[in-house]
């Protein structure tokens, strides 16, 4: 009997330890240090849709109102950390909304030295809590949207159910879980998740994702004509929008990095007119690839998607404060902070400051 008892109390701890270890519940659930438990980020993307269908040229009305011109280039940003499946693990989706203004005289009225604020962190600056039917603000509908992308494949958020508000919001949520939460046009933002999902990048032990981005329009000039010459200088607008999707590991290093540029122009004639095509969507930086030309004038013959891909792998396994560390130099009054480290200077000959800066800002908005 006691032989009995023996056997049996041994086959229900076996059964017992089995159990234990085949089951999803217990604390080690989601990512681990090896960054190999389900729905753990083994990849990086970042997705971004430039348009300039808002931008204006310069009209008076019947009654003698001005319309004055306007530069206007909307970037949409999506930053995204995808597991083994394709599933999002963790999404940050934000837009830049950047005018330029000009007057009558087509002469600049925005301060150029101002950097954009995106959406996000306009925050309730933005304005559309006082006007939406929900009383939410963009900032707060965003952050459903991308809550409900969480745990579902590109194809899924593409199947999403939409229809039309108006004539302004032609693809608005019809789905029960989002509907009541999220009244802004989403077919954009879904665009990009797809796109980051196309242009992911491997990453390993990733924990924490982050976005982030400086804005200028510091290049953006009026009209002017030089009277000895009869040279013209035509109205430009001209954003400057450069973007980090980060992903961070639990040490903060930086466990994948995606860096990109977009550089929109909106031109115009001297008589105010966009003469730019108001439907194009403009290129980034890598998306242009050799279209955008560096390669020619480089001293290393390489292109801005060429340096930008050594830099972004430079700075794999480093911390933000190492990144801000690297030496640099000034080549010249256009290039005044080049890398000046031996593994880079002969690989990166761009000026890298606005590229850490988004870096630095990517890891202090990391979730």
């Amino acid at each position: 009997m006691k032989k009995i008892w023996s056997l049996t109390l041994a086959l229900l701890l076996v059964i017992a330890l089995v159990s234990a270890g085949c089951s999803g519940t217990d604390e080690g659930t989601g990512p681990d240090e090896e960054g190999g438990a389900e729905g753990a980020a083994v990849s990086l993307g970042l997705g971004i849709i430039n348009s300039i269908a808002k931008s204006k040229g310069y009209a008076v009305d019947d009654d003698g109102n001005e319309t004055l011109p306007l530069g206007q280039v909307d970037t949409v940003i999506a930053a995204a950390l995808f597991d083994a499946e394709g599933r999002v693990v963790d999404v940050i989706i934000d837009t830049a909304q950047t005018r330029v203004n000009f007057d009558e005289e087509f002469q600049v009225t925005s301060d150029l030295s101002a950097p954009g604020k995106t959406k996000v962190e306009l925050g309730s600056d933005y304005g559309m809590g006082r006007v939406s039917e929900i009383g939410k603000e963009w900032f707060e509908q965003i952050a459903e949207l991308e809550k409900w992308m969480v745990g579902k494949t590109v194809e899924e958020i593409k199947a999403m159910p939409v229809k039309e508000k108006d004539e302004a919001h032609p693809a608005v949520p019809d789905d029960p879980e989002l509907s009541s939460l999220v009244t802004i046009t989403v077919q954009d933002y879904i665009e990009a998740i797809e796109k980051a999902y196309n242009n992911r990048v491997d990453v390993e032990n990733a924990v924490k994702l982050g976005l982030g981005h400086n804005i200028s329009i510091a290049k953006s000039k009026g009209y002017s004509l030089d009277e000895e010459s009869g040279t013209e200088t035509l109205p430009l607008a001209q954003v400057d929008t450069v973007i980090a999707a980060t992903a961070f590991d639990a040490d903060g290093k930086v466990a994948g990095v995606i860096i990109d540029n977009a550089q929109v122009r909106v031109n115009f004639d001297a008589e105010g007119q966009v003469t730019s095509d108001l439907s194009e969507r403009p290129k980034t930086k890598v998306e242009l690839g050799p279209d955008y030309g560096m390669g020619r004038v480089s001293e290393i013959g390489k292109e801005w998607f060429e340096q930008i891909a050594e830099l972004e792998k430079w700075m794999v396994g480093k911390t933000v404060e190492e990144i801000k560390a690297m030496p640099v130099k000034e080549k010249d009054e256009a290039h005044p902070a080049v890398p000046d480290d031996p593994e880079l200077s002969s690989l990166v000959t761009i000026t890298v400051q606005d590229y850490i800066a988004a870096v630095e800002e990517a890891f202090a908005n990391a979730r």
